[in-house]
């Protein structure tokens, strides 16, 4: 059995209350960093076997999967959120259902939904393009085929890239682009930055250097707000 167990992204009172039982109950936890998850299980005053799973590593991959096939059960974490949305996780979680062995995601913290949900943009459909590509032709391109769709665009972005990658999508998009910025979220300086992309730029030049966690929102000028669908049973008695 493995379960997909969601961690905090910042507030460790973000842990659900099922996380904290899968975690109990497992075999072994499969995580990202050691180090980031034993502070974690300490502070709940667990202790499991762990292990460091690299995604782009066949023996790392196939030592996971070797301990499912032997029927022990495993947690699959990450340094915080969830895993497998822009984390490691998925080709475990794929092999794993091909070769029948019980997967189950829990819910709990991610980043793109908070950040959907404070952003005050609509969001009852949007875009999630993760972490961009590193070229500026290829971000142009992602970008360019995610307005057309004309949603909100949600995206991961390096605090260190953040103020270069705003400029080119000013540059590209025009003055008409919204920006939301929201930075560490969950977490004690938490952060929201949000207006059109010129006076989001300027917030963030005057602030100075860019720190934590960065979730960028943004919404093309031609994007209409979302319309919430009839329910067909509104009318029932």
């Amino acid at each position: 059995m493995l379960y997909i167990v969601p961690t905090p992204i910042g507030n460790l009172k973000d842990i659900t209350l099922r996380a904290l039982d899968a975690l109990r109950e497992v075999d072994a936890v499969f995580c990202e960093d050691t180090r980031r998850t034993v502070q974690l299980l300490n502070h709940f005053g667990l202790q499991k076997k762990l292990f460091r799973y690299h995604e782009h590593d066949e023996r790392s991959v196939a030592a996971a999967m070797g301990w499912l096939r032997s029927g022990k059960s495993a947690a699959l974490v990450t340094d915080g959120g969830s895993p497998c949305i822009s984390d490691p996780g998925r080709r475990l979680v794929a092999l794993a259902r091909q070769t029948g062995i019980r997967v189950t995601a829990l819910p709990g913290p991610s980043a793109v939904i908070a950040a959907a949900a404070g952003s005050g943009l609509p969001c009852d459909s949007f875009v999630f393009l993760g972490f961009l590509p590193r070229s500026r032709g290829k971000i142009v391109k992602a970008l360019k085929a995610a307005f057309e769709l004309k949603k909100t665009v949600i995206l991961f972005e390096s605090p260190y890239r953040l103020k270069k990658f705003l400029a080119l999508a000013r540059e590209e998009f025009g003055p008409g682009l919204t920006a939301v910025i929201a930075r560490e979220i969950s977490k004690v300086y938490e952060e929201w930055t949000g207006a059109l992309i010129d006076e989001t730029i300027s917030k963030l030049e005057a602030a100075g250097d860019v720190k934590g966690e960065v979730v960028v929102l943004l919404r093309p000028p031609e994007a209409v707000e979302d319309e919430p669908e009839e329910d067909p049973g509104a009318d029932l008695p």
